[in-house]
């Protein structure tokens, strides 16, 4: 986007409106529920561009019985053989729920082809599989939605120094991700193949600009909800029953039973 650089979005005007956008999500949510909707949000993007606190902030007020986050580990020597498409399918929503791919079927066109993990035929077979794959979601009623977090270079190199600096966000961190930053240049360019083929008219690309985590997780949950014909379903009423009389149960000794120390009164 062209123009000067927005500055970054205040902590306290962020944290408004993100319980206001995570209210609506509930309310996406139990329609979702209520309609027998299916819905996928494909979150894709860089190392470091901020998908998994996006999907983390959308997830953190909803059921996990109705919306489960999709993040697939390395294919098995079995799945391996398989059709391309076959193991994420099993992970599609059912009636009713919601799934949040973190990463995708889209790997074969990132990580896969830039590291050699699949053979130039294989890449060009998903380039023309997938818009049909996709076609297929979304004329059997799926709601297919798909994000690109797009992240600078620089930003991405200072994300990581910061997660190799703090020991609690080292974990997110391979050395994977690291020899991501050598192949700046080959992700982009597969990118933009990928994205030639696959922003189709029946389920296309929309790109978040995720210099500012902040912005980019506002921007992309309110594109998310307002992408969906949802409205608000009248929840069931609930009234606590009162309380029974007392038949006699005393609760056993303490000394019976092997509690937690306190380890808060050390403090």
């Amino acid at each position: 986007m062209a123009g000067k650089k927005a500055a970054k979005l205040p902590r306290e005007e962020y944290e408004r409106e993100l319980l206001r956008l995570q209210t609506e999500l509930v309310k996406l949510q139990e329609w979702v529920r209520a309609e027998g909707a299916r819905l996928v949000v494909v979150f894709e993007g860089r190392d470091a561009a901020g998908k998994g606190g996006t999907i983390k902030r959308v997830a953190e007020h909803l059921n996990p019985r109705v919306a489960r986050i999709a993040a697939l580990p390395k294919p098995t020597e079995r799945e391996r053989t398989q059709w391309y498409f076959q193991r994420y399918v099993e992970h599609l929503p059912a009636a009713g729920e919601i799934v949040l791919f973190d990463r995708s079927w889209y790997n074969r066109a990132g990580v896969e082809h830039v590291m050699g993990f699949c053979t130039k035929e294989e890449h060009q077979l998903f380039l023309r599989q997938c818009p049909i794959f996709e076609r297929m979601l979304v004329e059997d009623g799926i709601l297919l939605r798909k994000y690109w977090f797009s992240v600078s270079d620089t930003e991405q190199q200072e994300r990581f120094r910061r997660r190799l600096e703090d020991p609690l966000r080292q974990w997110k961190l391979s050395p994977m991700d690291l020899e991501s930053i050598t192949h700046w240049e080959a992700y982009s360019r597969a990118k933009d193949e990928m994205l030639v083929h696959t922003d189709i008219t029946e389920a296309p690309w929309f790109v978040v600009e995720s210099d500012d985590k902040r912005r980019a997780r506002l921007n992309m949950i309110a594109h998310l909800l307002d992408s969906v014909p949802y409205h608000e379903v009248p929840p069931q009423v609930l009234r606590l029953p009162p309380r029974p009389p007392s038949t006699g149960y005393e609760r056993p000794p303490r000394d019976l039973q092997t509690y937690v120390p306190d380890h808060a009164a050390g403090l």
